[in-house]
């Protein structure tokens, strides 16, 4: 008995059609709280590179503003200084600039010049940080030991004059909490010019490295335009040529006696980012010394004014606005003459820094997601409140 044999040859060729190809929706988050907060972001990819990107906020969110309205305006500190944890001093800030300004208070010229040190203090402990976790994050572990060597000489002067090692509720309406320890002034001085002194490590550690250079040149470039269209402030803005600093442009504290040193870029890259942060701590650094000089000159005095038991704002509104680390922090503060606002609405830097990720993560290799991301240098607390 005969068999028939039939044999089907299939050719895969010029003629042959395109396989049909679907975009992948991807989810990068919400991550574990340990690495710098919970972020979500959907990704659409075609292929390896990113066609859509959505940034998803408000794991964290706490009703911040929501609390402002039940506590009275000493108790607003605590709150404040909690958004974005890398910057609390500076958070505090905006807050009691909004209330004085409200009272109508003048502060003592020491507490001024005080507060002027201390938050430049706490902006390099914020530069740090991210000095040392953005290279971890593309591949690089051992700058962040030397950042975090360097946060410690600063935090152990944070410390002593505050009580705190990141909540450092320092700030009062009308001045500062106390007078500094016996000899602080000196003990600061010496941890700045320690720090100053040793920075060229983490500076040659990292600039000199191929591979980081590699990674960041010509990712993530962010366009002048697109800074002033979504109001993104601080280095990430600096580092794409937006030459605006509120220390330098609209002084606050003591900052029209100084010389400001606004560090700019234009290439508007990762690298550019990452360079005006370096940068910033060399001339906060500066800022410190220049403070530290003035105080020493200054005569004995009040830290603070005296408050009644009871504080309560006349009624009116008012909007004060500090240079935070990671950007413009504002404070809209509306009173109707009691001891707790009737509205506080919070204006932060990182909120509307990520939320140009929109435009800026598409087009680019999923590979370089990562490296962009952690150039915009953002903190999720401060994003949601």
């Amino acid at each position: 008995m005969s068999t028939q044999e039939t044999v089907r040859t299939v050719g895969i060729g010029a003629g042959a059609k395109e396989l049909a190809t679907e975009d992948m929706t991807l989810n990068i988050g919400p991550q574990h709280p340990s690495t710098h907060g919970v972020l979500r972001l959907r990704l659409t990819l075609d292929g390896e590179r990113i066609s859509r990107a959505e940034p998803i906020v408000g794991y964290m969110h706490r009703g911040a503003e929501k609390l402002f309205e039940v506590r009275d305006y000493r108790q607003l500190i605590v709150l404040a200084n909690r958004h974005d944890w890398l910057s609390a001093f500076a958070n505090e800030l905006g807050v009691v600039l909004a209330v004085e300004r409200m009272l109508g208070m003048e502060v003592p010229e020491r507490a001024v010049w005080l507060r002027t040190l201390l938050a430049e203090l706490n902006r390099v402990l914020n530069h740090l940080m991210f000095l040392g976790s953005y290279p971890l994050e593309v591949g690089a572990m051992t700058p962040i030991f030397y950042s975090f060597q360097e946060r410690e000489q600063l935090q152990r002067v944070m410390e002593e004059i505050s009580g705190g090692r990141i909540h450092y509720m320092f700030n009062r309406v009308g001045g500062l909490k106390e007078e500094p320890p016996a000899g602080w002034t000196d003990r600061a001085r010496r941890a700045v010019g320690e720090v100053r002194g040793r920075m060229g490590r983490i500076s040659d550690l990292i600039m000199g490295n191929e591979i980081f250079r590699a990674r960041t040149r010509g990712v993530g470039v962010l366009s002048p335009e697109q800074i002033r269209q979504y109001g993104v402030s601080g280095p990430i803005a600096r580092a794409s040529g937006v030459d605006f600093d509120l220390r330098r442009d609209e002084p606050y504290l003591a900052y029209s006696e100084l010389d400001v040193r606004v560090v700019t870029r234009t290439e508007g890259d990762c690298l550019a980012r990452f360079e005006c942060l370096l940068d910033q701590v060399h001339a906060s650094l500066d800022l410190a010394d220049a403070c530290l000089d003035r105080l020493a000159e200054l005569p004995p005095g009040p830290i603070n004014q005296r408050l009644p038991k009871v504080l309560k704002v006349p009624e009116g509104h008012t909007y004060a606005w500090t240079e935070n680390p990671l950007g413009i922090n504002g404070y809209y503060l509306v009173s109707r003459g009691e001891k707790t606002p009737w509205r506080m609405k919070l204006r932060s830097a990182s909120y509307n820094n990520v939320q140009v990720l929109t435009e800026l993560l598409p087009g680019n290799l999923v590979a370089d997601m990562i490296a962009i991301l952690g150039s915009m240098f953002f903190v999720v607390g401060d994003i949601d409140k």
